[in-house]
């Protein structure tokens, strides 16, 4: 996959990421909206990459708060995170 690019979708960008770094057991376009990350191979070390390639591409830092394993369980859950942040 390629870089994320302003230009994408918010869901698809967080998907980029994810395959680049979620270290996942299935193919990313196999994983729907609201599946369980972890389930599909997603492990502790690899959620911190995939935080901190979410913030490098969003421009973005996660606060405390958000650090825990609810926010990066689903994409649906990450984007509504990511949302939150852009919008403040």
């Amino acid at each position: 996959m390629t870089a994320p690019t302003t230009l994408e979708p918010i869901g698809a960008r967080i998907r980029t990421v994810l395959h680049d770094h979620g270290r996942l057991n299935r193919p990313i376009e196999q994983i729907a909206d609201d599946a369980d990350l972890y389930q599909a191979g997603m492990n502790s070390h690899a959620s911190v990459n995939v935080m901190l390639a979410l913030e490098s591409a969003f421009d973005v830092e996660f606060p405390d708060h958000m650090l825990k394993r609810s926010v990066f369980g689903s994409i649906a859950s990450v984007q509504d995170a990511l949302q939150s942040l852009i919008r403040t």
